[in-house]
């Protein structure tokens, strides 16, 4: 899953089930599923529309338990055979013992032997025959007794498959794809990772697949699902990545260690490492730190190939995740939605977190339904029930029939010079010519110090403030902010930042947990056996009193101004206009706030430092706000005219979310 945060004092998102019996039958004759009434009931009030669901009927702890190697048809670190992937598999007896085939569940990961899966970094553990006996998380405790196989994929070269690992790149995905395929009967495997016995799948898969992760999991189902694979029926990414790119990049500007070399040596078995410099060679070649677009990162770019994808897509995302941050969501979203692929898509206020460990019993309810419907063709009505859910305060969801809502419309606000310098006006009329604003980058500040300051005038950041709201202003989708920079030296970054500035309590997404706490007491999802428990501690929301929160950022590098793939030295006191795109986001602005733009140098944390410490001055009249406005321009109309709303007691200004500390980047989070 890709990286954890880096902030320099603040602190840090760290990186990274009501006992059931066992789970049900997934009837099926040789292609397309089809259940008998008895593997199947109604759901319980409040569990949606009328409709059958699988039930768990079938022995967890009698479940087939194997592991097979998937020839993936690569030789990645050029041993002269080619590359074998580990397939765990736990699947029901039942269903094989009277020849009918079941739907799989797969969650393809490089974390299984490094540093472990979910919230208590659980690992996969196997018998003294190798015979794998803990599967992490719960889904295989879950629903292999309401039917299903869960397969657990070791990417090339992690825990006991070959190959090595190339972060995302053409292994990556190849290992995933390449199970998906000998589930469908096109691809080879063998029941030991060097033997010559086949291990085949036809006689008990069904060959449709729903992969499911968070981070680099989702990662891999986004670029698998990419491929266009025959077979893969739906995808839930979790907080996962759409382009490597942007996970190390941002528009030419580097994000912590921007060079991805370094997360193959961290996920590969001490095996692989040994016989895999090469190909870390390979990827620090190919991915410089310049942040110049290269083939390597176009490899590792899912969003081009959103037109392939033919499965469904269940998204889930925090909004505050400044591992994955929220664009790679965004622009994965809206590919999808440009090539007509059925979507469906959560947003917290989190960070880099897993819905069961923030919604936990809706999360299990919902995503049961969603394999029923999508890997068993249950007409449970969840591909006709709203769209989007979207937390608006720690544990309060609204929903919405489309995302972003119909009548969402692109409106331009525009800076103003204020009273005091640095602090001016954001609104629907534009600067007058000749209007400027200056700041000086200052590497040791970053967001939150800006927004902490938003109408004090300040040397590191320039601030535009809409009025006192009257009504509500509610942002949703991708903004994007374009300036018209003067810098006083050769290279500049840039930093756009969306503030709602006034009180409010959310989610603690800069502390440990990203949002949630820990708690000591324990719930169970599924059937357990003295190796695999489905018990799992309990978590509740961690808020945070807040006198402003940042609603969206984005960064560029004001050297690719003329071409977004590659960056140029600037010429001082020469003026270039450059866009930046920033985070897709769904906020209301409450009445008696105020919305901020701050844009501003380095971000701390968050964007390195240029070799500069430039001044840079802003043409106001070049420079402007698109914003994604629900009721388009009129809403802002509306809300900056007439009386202004009474807003709550202010929290004390500078209090909001811990600040995150400076760490160094871990896909998928710190091991937890």
């Amino acid at each position: 899953m890709p990286i954890s945060v880096r902030r320099t004092p603040l602190s840090c998102r760290t990186l990274v089930v009501v006992a059931a019996a066992a789970l049900m039958s997934v009837l099926v004759t040789p292609a397309t599923a089809v259940t008998p009434p008895a593997a199947f009931t109604a759901p319980a009030p409040g569990q949606g529309p009328p409709g059958r669901e699988s039930r768990p009927v079938h022995s967890y702890a009698d479940a087939i338990r194997e592991s097979v190697w998937v020839d993936t048809g690569l030789d990645g670190d050029g041993d002269g055979r080619t590359d074998r992937v580990a397939a765990d598999i736990v699947r029901p007896r039942e269903p094989a013992a009277n020849g009918r085939r079941i739907p799989v569940i797969m969650d393809a990961s490089p974390y299984y032997a490094c540093c472990g899966r979910g919230n208590e970094s659980q690992k996969k553990t196997y018998d003294a025959d190798g015979r794998p006996v803990q599967f992490p998380l719960y889904y295989d405790n879950y629903f292999v007794p309401r039917g299903y196989a869960f397969v657990a994929v070791d990417l090339a070269g992690t825990n006991r498959s070959d190959g090595c690992d190339d972060v995302g790149g053409r292994s990556d995905v190849r290992s995933a794809k390449a199970v998906v395929d000998w589930l469908n009967g096109r691809a080879r495997a063998f029941t030991s990772r060097t033997g010559s016995e086949p291990a085949r799948a036809t006689a008990w898969s069904t060959g449709a697949v729903g992969m499911i992760g968070k981070s680099w999991d989702g990662t891999i189902a986004n670029g698998v699902a990419a491929t266009g694979v025959e077979g893969l029926k739906t995808i839930v990414p979790i907080g996962a990545i759409s382009s490597w790119y942007e996970y190390f990049h941002s528009q030419g500007a580097p994000l912590y260690d921007a060079n991805p070399s370094w997360l193959s040596e961290y996920v590969n078995s001490p095996e692989a490492r040994a016989r895999c410099a090469a190909v870390q060679q390979r990827i620090t070649a190919g991915t410089p730190y310049s942040g110049d677009r290269t083939p390597a990162w176009t490899e590792r770019d899912h969003v081009k190939d959103a037109h392939k994808v033919k499965a469904s897509v269940f998204v889930v995302h925090g909004q505050q995740d400044l591992n994955v941050r929220a664009k790679h969501f965004g622009q994965w979203w809206d590919a999808l939605g440009r090539n007509g692929v059925e979507r469906k898509i959560w947003l917290s206020q989190t960070g880099h977190v897993d819905p069961f460990d923030f919604r936990r019993a809706e999360w299990v309810t919902t995503l049961h339904r969603w394999f029923d419907h999508y890997l068993l063709g249950v007409d449970n009505g969840i591909d006709r029930e709203p769209m989007a859910d979207i937390e608006r305060s720690p544990d309060r969801w609204t929903t919405d029939r489309v995302w972003p809502p119909r009548g969402t419309a692109a409106t331009t606000l525009r800076p103003g010079r204020g009273a005091s310098a640095g602090v001016g006006t954001l609104s629907l009329a534009p600067a007058r010519p000749g209007a400027t604003e200056t700041f000086t980058d200052d590497p040791a500040l970053g967001e939150l110090d800006w927004a902490a300051a938003a109408d004090r005038s300040t040397p590191s950041k320039a601030a535009f403030l809409t009025r006192p709201l009257g009504r509500d202003l509610r942002i949703s989708g991708a903004s994007k902010v374009t300036v018209t920079a003067t810098p006083s030296t050769t290279s500049a970054h840039l930093s756009a930042v969306l503030v709602d500035l006034g009180p409010d309590t959310i989610r603690d997404y800069g502390a440990a947990g990203e949002g949630i706490t820990t708690l000591a007491h324990r719930t169970c999802w599924g059937a357990s056996t003295a190796g695999d428990s489905a018990c799992f501690k309990e978590t509740k929301a961690k808020t945070a009193d807040v006198g402003f929160n940042v609603v969206s950022r984005g960064w560029a590098d004001l050297g690719t101004w003329a071409d977004p793939a590659k960056g140029r030295p600037l010429t001082p006191g020469r003026a270039y206009t450059l866009t930046l795109d920033l985070a897709s986001a769904d906020h209301v602005v409450p009445a008696g706030h105020r919305l901020a733009l701050i844009v501003g140098g380095t971000d701390r944390g968050l964007l390195d430092a240029p070799a500069t410490r430039p001044t840079v001055t802003l043409d106001l009249a070049r420079t402007s706000a698109r914003l994604p406005l629900v009721g388009g321009a009129f809403s802002f109309v509306r809300a900056t005219s007439g009386p202004v709303a009474d807003a709550a007691p202010p929290a004390a200004r500078g209090a909001g979310v811990t600040a995150p500390r400076q760490i160094r980047p871990i896909p998928g989070g710190f091991p937890r």
